[in-house]
């Protein structure tokens, strides 16, 4: 049977590398993320992958795990550790693809009219899709649903949970901002906008009414929250971290002082907010230091064992998980790629006196390259103020941007998105040339 069995698999791979089979049709018994090309009302025109545990029990949980603006689910899952923690506890992850092009483009939409109703269109109801096809595709339990995100997937969490607090039991928000702060599509560029522009200041009642606004038939009980936040984070200012914390605890009842405070790990400062019984409900992590570069390693551990999904009381895999915890830290990096085998696209956005300028790099190479530093020149006069998805160094004239914790791999025909603000003086021109770990790229 063993003999048949695996025959039948490499059949059918074969038949998935040709263009014959579909390879959304049934669950997958060889864990590898999986694209789904129809999987119910999408009015976001997302995109879906799924990546499904070989090891999982009869009713496994299920985490959405959603990217940042110019970020993608293949990116999310080969740059965060979600999918190899699922290996180990045996949940499934859905990784969405957003396709809005507000801000840096490829952003979930938190600001129109339609994505704030329940039911009313746009990415939540693609996601809610995609979150009832594992159901009835891999008989997921409806009970043990989970939402997380970093950066624009931080703030699709906080809104996906106060939409649909029937759907998700618990979420873990990295970088984001509380439901309902962008007033529209032209309030979401951080260069425009009053939610992200550090002025942000409503008081606890006005927040938590925006959350009971969006669903306000709902009496049952609501999902625990998790935020996350660097210190140093300026394009997603740390001030909207409190504001998330104003807006859930109101939400909960709960007092604006918290229950305990603790420090998990080094930089780490944790606040937690319990009701009456002791049932931590809210909290709230401020990473000393952090820009705009969550989560980094072990903060996606933090999420799964926030959800409950490491407790022993869950549903074990049907077979015994590797015992070897995931690496918390980027892999060493590779060999140069050969000349021409990366691809680099450029997007900037300038305006009297600034710009944003967001950098694809493609490895169109046949190896992944597992750590990565990009140096480019800047044009004279400009300096970078703040950045996402890369540390930078220096802030003018020939800068590295290296990768963080969650991006460092990058699959062979895959891409990585990252970011800077920067100041100008009349130059708002882009780098002219790229090098990928020594070897120069061509530019898009």
């Amino acid at each position: 049977m063993r003999i048949r069995r695996k025959l039948l698999l490499v059949l059918a791979a074969s038949l998935v590398a040709a263009g014959l089979v579909a390879p959304t049709v049934g669950p997958a018994y060889a864990a590898s993320l999986t694209e789904v090309t129809s999987f119910g009302d999408n009015p976001g025109r997302m995109r879906m992958h799924v990546y499904v545990p070989d090891n999982r029990p009869t009713r496994p949980a299920v985490v959405v795990a959603m990217h940042g603006c110019g970020g993608s689910g293949p990116g999310f899952y080969s740059g965060s550790e979600f999918a190899s923690l699922a290996d180990r506890y045996g949940y499934i992850v859905i990784y969405p693809s957003a396709t809005q092009q507000a801000g840096f483009g490829n952003c979930f939409d938190v600001w129109s009219d339609a994505a704030k109703r329940r039911g009313g269109g746009s990415d939540p109801v693609s996601i809610v899709s995609m979150v009832r096809y594992v159901q009835q595709q891999y008989a997921a339990d409806p009970e043990r649903v989970y939402a997380t995100g970093s950066s624009s997937g931080g703030m699709m969490t906080n809104h996906m949970l106060a939409l649909y607090p029937d759907l998700f039991k618990a979420g873990a928000a990295f970088m984001g901002v509380p439901f309902n702060c962008f007033a529209n599509a032209a309030d979401f560029p951080p260069t425009s906008s009053q939610c992200t522009g550090g002025n942000m200041n409503r008081t606890p009642q006005q927040w938590g009414d925006a959350v009971r606004q969006a669903y306000p038939g709902h009496s049952g009980p609501r999902p625990r929250v998790q935020l996350w936040h660097g210190t140093n984070d300026t394009l997603v200012p740390y001030s909207l971290l409190q504001e998330a914390i104003e807006q859930w605890t109101n939400v909960f009842g709960l007092s604006q002082t918290p229950t305990s405070t603790d420090t998990p790990q080094a930089n780490w400062n944790r606040r937690r907010y319990a009701d009456s019984g002791g049932t931590v409900q809210v909290e709230a992590y401020s990473i000393q230091g952090a820009g705009h570069s969550l989560p980094s390693g072990g903060m996606a551990a933090s999420a799964i064992a926030f959800f409950g999904l490491t407790d022993p009381t869950t549903p074990p895999p049907t077979t015994p998980p590797p015992t070897t915890p995931p690496p918390t830290t980027p892999p060493p990096t590779t060999p140069p790629p050969a000349s021409g085998a990366c691809r680099v696209t450029v997007d900037v956005n300038a305006w009297n006196t600034g710009l944003t300028e967001n950098i694809t790099v493609t490895n169109t190479g046949t190896s992944a390259v597992n750590g990565w530093s990009l140096v480019f020149a800047l044009p004279g006069g400009q300096t970078i103020t703040s950045g996402w998805n890369a540390t930078y160094s220096p802030s003018s004239g020939q800068v590295t941007a290296r990768n963080v914790a969650y991006n460092g791999g990058i699959p062979a025909n895959g891409s990585v998105s990252f970011g800077f603000q920067a100041t100008h003086t009349g130059n708002n021109a882009r780098p002219s040339s790229f090098t990928l770990n020594g070897a120069s790229c061509t530019v898009a």
